[in-house]
């Protein structure tokens, strides 16, 4: 897809993402049932409905194009390795936060192109804020009524390190890569705002070293390439996507400055 097919895309895409979020903050602000899938992490209302809204949307938008989304994604190996194009949605990521009513919970939509997000959108409905990119176009941030406005990594690390951290998972391995840094300062911040962080220069490196899927990391990751910095799994790789029958990402880092081995600190 080329630079003028994904430019046409942006306004949709974020329109749409509104639509979802302003679903999400209906039940945000007067409550839902939560329940919990088979793998215990918990599922509510307000993630299903955003999740219709935005794949009727994307389906009357590019009926071409197949879904792949948290609230859908029974569809077996077989089938999507055929996929060259598609979309990846998370339409309610930061659930726990959602529930916790931390407001850092954000609707994410991806397009992957042979393995790698092309375009990504993580919109913050409470917050007011979005951020997207796509390939070869930069990466921007919109907050409230103000023009977006293009974003940078930070590209050299600061002293203290600046690092960003989930607030409902901080494992042993955080830890001891917190310790073999040394010297740091750390925002915690729920969902894939994490990532957006690095992506705008607020924190040097996000070390996610606990299990995700891929729908958490696709649209982030598109914003923070496309912003200068990169998302690699521990031997420094770049994150891909849809390459195996699990949609379990590996740990993984997000950062700006390209000069450091962040895998050392593990």
């Amino acid at each position: 897809m080329d630079k003028q097919e994904l430019k046409k895309l942006q306004e949709p895409i974020i329109s749409l993402a509104i639509r979802a979020g302003a679903r999400i903050l209906d039940y945000y602000r007067y409550g839902c049932k939560v329940k919990q899938k088979e793998d215990k992490t918990p599922l509510t209302q307000a993630d299903l409905e955003a999740n219709e809204i935005i794949q009727n949307g994307l389906q009357k938008l590019t009926p071409d194009i197949p879904i792949l989304s948290e609230e859908a994604h029974d569809i077996p190996f077989s089938e999507r390795q055929q996929w060259s194009l598609y979309w990846l949605v998370d339409p309610l990521d930061g659930t726990r936060e959602f529930i916790n009513r931390t407001d850092e919970f954000t609707v994410n939509i991806a397009l992957i192109e042979n393995g790698l997000p092309i375009l990504g959108l993580v919109h913050a409905p409470e917050l007011e804020c979005c951020y997207f990119a796509s390939r070869g176009q930069g990466a921007y941030k919109k907050a409230g009524g103000n023009k977006p406005r293009r974003i940078q990594v930070k590209k050299k690390c600061r002293s203290p390190v600046i690092v960003a951290g989930s607030r409902a998972h901080r494992t042993v391995d955080f830890s001891r890569f917190l310790e073999n840094i040394g010297d740091t300062e750390v925002l915690s911040m729920g969902s894939a705002l994490k990532s957006c962080l690095v992506a705008e220069g607020k924190a040097d490196v996000y070390a996610r070293l606990g299990p995700t899927s891929e729908w958490d990391t696709a649209a982030a990751q598109c914003i923070v390439e496309e912003a200068g910095g990169l998302i690699t799994d521990t031997n420094m790789e770049r994150l891909r996507y849809n390459t195996k029958e699990c949609l379990l990402n590996p740990h993984f880092f997000v950062f700006g400055d390209q000069n450091v081995d962040w895998s050392s600190y593990l």
